[in-house]
């Protein structure tokens, strides 16, 4: 006799709302495996950022408030993300090159943009000083 042409295969995931939309949560058990990923959120918006800092240098833009509006977003936002530019170059190389995993998102990356340089490596890839 033959078996059924199906299986069927439990996944114990939740689905929750958030903001609205349905967002499926992993087991409470769930461990992510070791080999992360860059995130490209991060490479995207250094890129985007080098973007912004060439056409200001550029004379197409004077201010981030005119940048901003040229691009169709908030001046805080802009202001922010374009610290991204001024990474130091050993931090922009482990990232972009490498594509090394940071240790922090996106908002702790362009605080640390404000750092030294000496000290953003630390900071970005979680490494003591």
């Amino acid at each position: 006799m033959a078996g059924p042409d199906t299986i069927q295969v439990f996944v114990p995931l939740k689905v929750r709302k958030k903001n609205g939309r349905p967002k499926i949560l992993p087991p409470a058990d769930y461990l992510p495996s070791e080999d992360n990923t860059q995130d490209p959120h991060i490479l995207r918006a250094i890129g985007r950022a080098w973007a912004w800092r060439r056409r200001m240098e550029a004379g197409e833009f004077s201010t981030v408030r005119d940048l901003a509006i040229a691009v169709n977003l908030a001046e805080r936002h802009v202001s922010r993300q374009l610290r991204l530019a001024y990474l130091a170059p050993e931090v922009l190389k482990r990232l972009v090159f490498r594509r090394e995993v940071s240790a922090v998102t996106i908002m702790q990356l362009s605080e640390c943009a404000g750092l030294p340089w000496a000290n953003q490596a630390g900071v970005a890839f979680g490494e003591p000083n």
